[in-house]
């Protein structure tokens, strides 16, 4: 839904826009709902998705680094589930150290590339797995972060008005950016309340995480336009890549789980973002 604001609506690009967003927001509550396996493997996948796209947009020659980060993520998602975070973090960093190693014109790209794909699924896991309030954690921001995505792109269309940064995303209005962070927090407000949380402090911190999620957004999109691609790939029919989907919300997941974590501890995230 990253349309320039104001154009008219292609009906042929709308629905398989649409089926693969309903798709994949039925993936994400399931596997969230189920948690366990599966729901590991769900971010894992997606995880590797996103840096097989960063490496093909940065190097698509460097199969051997690709093949490094998949093994380095697939160790890492059991380990961060099993609450050995050291041990991750270790396999982590080796793996980055390793790539900065092997000699190659990208590698600093490369290498940046697996800690923005390992820290989504670190931040996933981490959030899901802490107890009592991990789920609520997931779900809340999913809402925070899709109804700041979906209302955004609206509020930018219908409302219009001065760019947010013409520069990096011609498409993006203050307009939109205002109406997208209200709208996420106060769809967050939903699950706070199932949650029985403080309408206030949740609210507040809806329109943080909104506003991150549309950094990440930028983020994404300044980094597509310094190696002049429009999508990360073509794995999401309508949509692009998992990189151009998830941008905003790896952001926004990776701060919760800080800002969680400063409040409650690295290993009980979601308490810390949700109990007030």
């Amino acid at each position: 839904m990253k349309s320039p604001s104001g154009s008219a609506v292609n009906l042929s690009d709308l629905v398989p826009r649409v089926a693969s967003a309903v798709v994949m927001a039925a993936l994400a509550v399931g596997t969230a709902w189920y948690g366990d396996r599966i729901y590991i493997l769900f971010w894992l996948a997606i995880s590797a998705a996103i840096f097989w796209e960063w490496c093909h947009i940065v190097a698509p020659q460097e199969r051997l680094k690709f093949g490094i980060g998949a093994v380095a993520l697939s160790a890492i998602a059991p380990t961060v589930a099993a609450g050995a975070l050291l041990y991750a973090s270790g396999i982590l960093a080796a793996a980055l150290l390793l790539l900065l190693a092997i000699p190659s014109p990208a590698r600093t790209w490369l290498t940046a590339g697996l800690l923005y794909a390992a820290s989504l699924l670190m931040a996933a896991i981490l959030l899901r797995f802490s107890f009592p309030l991990g789920l609520p954690a997931i779900f809340w921001l999913f809402a925070v972060v899709w109804g700041t995505d979906v209302m955004a792109y609206f509020g930018g269309r219908l409302i219009g008005g001065p760019k947010l940064w013409p520069r990096v995303s011609p498409s993006k209005t203050w307009s939109g950016f205002v109406t997208g962070i209200v709208s996420g927090a106060s769809l967050g407000l939903l699950i706070g309340a199932q949650a029985d949380m403080p309408v206030w402090p949740i609210f507040l911190l809806g329109l943080f995480t909104g506003a991150v999620a549309q950094g990440g957004d930028l983020l994404e999109s300044s980094f597509k336009r310094h190696f002049g691609v429009k999508d990360a790939s073509n794995l999401i029919p309508g949509h692009g890549g998992f990189m151009d989907r998830l941008d905003g919300f790896l952001a926004a997941a990776v701060f919760a789980t800080i800002f969680g974590a400063w409040r409650a501890g690295i290993f009980d995230p979601a308490n810390g973002l949700l109990a007030w």
